[in-house]
């Protein structure tokens, strides 16, 4: 624009604030940021106002304490949209940023059209980000009201919801209790335009500072029908089976015989994003795996998927069929558990029981290794190195001649044969296995011995 036209349009501009102007005539213009009004401290902006009036000039206008006004020569595209842009800056979060544009013609300058919907830039700042939540899950179905909530620990007067390239309307804070602020954004039906990611900020009374942003949530709508979209339903089916053992290695395959650029998974019910993988071509068949391995328990639940063109990710197919995922047994972790404490008792038990042994034969050998008393044997005997070496059958004499029974000892050894050998001890009926045995043949010459009962005993 030449010198000479920008002092005209500024003198005119000035002339025209200071005298009556009739607002209102014509439709408002529509005000928008480049590239979206949140905007860095410090960080500049592109304003654009813009209508298909046909207006020659556009008037851009800053609310607040600092009033001020900007105007520029439209220029016309030739689908006769006509625009201006306003660049802004630096932005900082010390001032208001809350603009209006009007438009009119040249030849009418106190004529303007309604004023556009107010545009506030956002200044981000370092106070806590709010959280962006939708209760439908980041997948919603083509028609299907949306709301989204955005919501914090601190205390805010208002939040903003901002979609990338859109600006949306502020929501007063509401405090469900102490402490706590959120705001609802009901979107309404969803269609196609509101695919996107989106993110909120929370601020405190009139000032321009607004928090740090929300993490940004995706918002996919399936099932739009408009032309050049994906028509064909995907299919979904799962290896090794649709119920598995936790540990186990799980893969859900999705296929589609249209061009797809992207399969997407979703869990119903799930709050995070759902999965994404490039298709494949597969002899004419697209297709992308979803490893879920390891799987938990944590994996079971119910499964859709979807397909997206990479010339617009945000609107997706119509989903597959569901697909129920059934993760039932102990988990592997819990099964390792399992296994070790067995083992560990098996352990403990064997040891108990080698103990147990071992002590058994201790005591044995402490027994076996005790002398008899003297009491028990003669003294001649007792000293006697031979006998008290050799392990010897014992037989004992019995004679029922008295009412106590007499019990003959008789060490059969080849080193003494002398009848101080010959011990007698007290001997019980009913204990003693009685045997009847003849005496040996005495030697030639000698009367025969009365007949005698033998009872076999081990000395030790």
């Amino acid at each position: 624009m030449a010198p000479a036209l920008s002092a005209l349009l500024c003198l005119g501009l000035s002339v025209g604030l200071r005298t009556q102007v009739q607002a209102g005539l014509y439709d408002k213009p529509s005000l928008s940021a480049l590239p979206n009004p949140v905007v860095t401290s410090g960080g500049s902006v592109t304003l654009q106002c813009g209508s298909r009036q046909g207006f020659n000039i556009f008037l851009l206008t800053k609310e607040g304490e600092d009033k001020s006004s900007w105007n520029l020569a439209g220029q016309r595209s030739p689908d006769g949209w006509t625009q201006a842009l306003f660049p802004i800056g630096p932005v900082t979060p010390g001032h208001g940023w809350r603009f209006r544009c009007y438009g009119f013609y040249r030849h009418t300058p106190r004529v303007w059209s309604a004023p556009s919907d107010p545009l506030e830039l956002l200044v981000p700042g370092l106070s806590g980000k709010p959280s962006l939540l939708t209760p439908q899950g980041p997948v919603v179905t083509s028609g299907q009201n949306l709301t989204l909530q955005c919501r914090s620990d601190v205390s805010y007067a208002r939040f903003v919801l901002s979609k990338e390239g859109q600006d949306l309307p502020q929501r007063p804070a509401q405090r469900p209790q102490e402490g706590h602020s959120q705001a609802d954004f009901p979107l309404g039906p969803v269609g196609t335009v509101h695919g996107g990611r989106y993110r909120c900020y929370g601020g405190h009374g009139l000032s321009s500072e607004w928090s740090a942003p929300s993490e940004p949530l995706e918002l996919l709508v399936a099932g739009e029908e408009t032309a050049g979209r994906l028509r064909d339903r995907p299919s979904l089916s799962v290896r090794p089976g649709p119920s598995v053992a936790p540990g186990e290695n799980v893969t859900l395959l999705c296929q589609s015989g249209e061009r797809t650029d992207t399969f997407l998974l979703s869990k119903e019910g799930a709050a995070h994003r759902p999965l994404r993988l490039r298709s494949q071509d597969q002899a004419g068949r697209y297709q992308a795996e979803f490893s879920l391995s390891p799987v938990t328990s944590a994996h079971g639940g119910t499964y859709r998927c979807y397909g997206s063109l990479s010339t617009n990710p945000y609107l997706l197919s119509q989903p597959s069929e569901p697909l129920a995922l059934v993760v039932s047994g102990l988990t592997w972790y819990l099964s390792v558990l399992i296994g070790v404490s067995v083992t560990f008792v098996l352990l403990l038990l064997v040891l108990l029981f080698l103990f147990l042994r071992h002590r058994g034969q201790d005591r044995h050998r402490k027994l076996g290794a005790v002398d008899p008393g003297p009491e028990d044997r003669d003294p001649q005997s007792s000293s006697s190195p031979a006998t008290g070496a050799q392990d010897q059958a014992i037989y004992a004499a019995v004679s029922d001649t008295h009412s106590e029974v007499g019990l003959q000892l008789d060490h059969r050894s080849a080193t003494s044969e002398a009848p101080q050998d010959v011990t007698y001890a007290q001997l019980n009926h009913s204990i003693v296995r009685r045997g009847m045995a003849a005496p040996p043949a005495p030697p030639s010459g000698e009367p025969p011995a009365e007949p005698s009962e033998y009872a076999a005993l081990a000395v030790r």
